[in-house]
């Protein structure tokens, strides 16, 4: 299967269609996930919302990918021990690469516009990540000598800012949320970069919520916008927030909402409940994933609430609001 075709050709009138045919792969090939399934006694979906999804936490204890597969890469998340990283096995890298191109450029356009300027030193430190990876392909692609891995150092930035509007180009700043604060607190002004934060404080810092998060990065960089991802270890697609706290998906990836105490209903549109994923980048893992993140769908996408009470804090973008 064409990584870059397959996700190309997926949109609102044949997403079901897709979803239950990925469901049937996986269902023959995932022997975790079949499990699963059968334990649900749901082997025979036929709207998406019958479709089970896999609890996140299958990702530490199981070999989420098909039987007698090898991966090609294995993406780690942030965790203290091996045994607390969920581990995403990756057996055909294509179906990343093409994603995470596909979907950065429908919302920003073309990468070769940017020059990537990233603070991202827990994720550098901790090794296998999958933000890593995706950043490293941006910074490739956008051929541009300038692009690379900072840290908070305000000349060092700032002179690459400037260097990168001498050369006509548009300034992106990818940042975990301490390395962001620290580089805002020196008074150095991006107003023309467009700034995202991944999220999480590492133990570098205390806890803010997501609007006071941008309210400071706002105020330290003098700009009136700061973007957000909604991306973890085990998928391969993300969401991205341009304003108002939504997130918006690519075609190929749909959020659906679950009802917190009962985990095999959904909610009414609208309603706070847990999040379900749907990531059909996912094709050899698991595209159906129920995670410990809390939120609810708008009319133009979805907003994230904090965490399930007791689940793990950890990944991109766990801020709790």
């Amino acid at each position: 299967m064409d990584a870059l075709h397959y996700l190309s050709q997926i949109d609102s009138t044949n997403f079901e269609v897709e979803a239950l045919a990925t469901f049937q792969r996986q269902y023959a090939q995932i022997p975790v996930y079949r499990q699963y399934v059968d334990l649900r006694g749901l082997q025979h979906p036929k709207t998406l919302s019958q479709i089970p999804f896999l609890p996140i936490s299958f990702f530490k204890s199981h070999e989420v990918c098909p039987s007698g597969s090898k991966p090609e890469q294995i993406f780690l998340s942030s965790g203290t021990t091996q045994l607390l990283r969920s581990r995403h096995l990756v057996t055909d890298l294509s179906f990343y690469n093409a994603s995470l191109s596909l979907g950065f450029e429908r919302v920003f356009g073309p990468v070769s516009d940017y020059v990537f300027i990233a603070l991202l030193p827990s994720y550098l430190e901790n090794g296998d990540s999958s933000l890593i990876y995706m950043v490293d392909q941006l910074i490739e692609k956008s051929a541009s000598v300038l692009s690379g891995y900072y840290m908070s150092n305000a000349a060092t930035v700032a002179a690459v800012y400037n260097k990168t509007l001498s050369a006509g180009k548009k300034p992106f700043v990818f940042g975990v949320a301490y390395a962001l604060l620290d580089l805002a607190a020196s008074g150095i002004r991006l107003t023309e970069a467009l700034i995202l934060e991944t999220g999480g404080m590492k133990g570098r810092r205390q806890e803010l919520t997501k609007a006071e998060l941008h309210e400071r990065l706002m105020q330290g960089f003098q700009t009136t916008t700061i973007l957000s991802e909604y991306g973890m270890t085990e998928l391969l697609s993300q969401a991205y927030c341009l304003n108002d706290q939504t997130f918006s998906c690519p075609p190929w990836m749909q959020i659906r909402i679950r009802d917190a105490y009962d985990p095999f209903d959904e909610v009414p549109f609208g309603q706070k409940g847990g999040v379900n994923v749907i990531d059909l980048a996912n094709q050899n893992s698991c595209a159906f994933i129920q995670t410990d993140d809390l939120g609810r769908l708008t009319p133009h996408g979805f907003l994230l609430e904090g965490r399930i009470e007791a689940s793990d804090i950890r990944g991109c973008n766990q801020l709790v609001d």
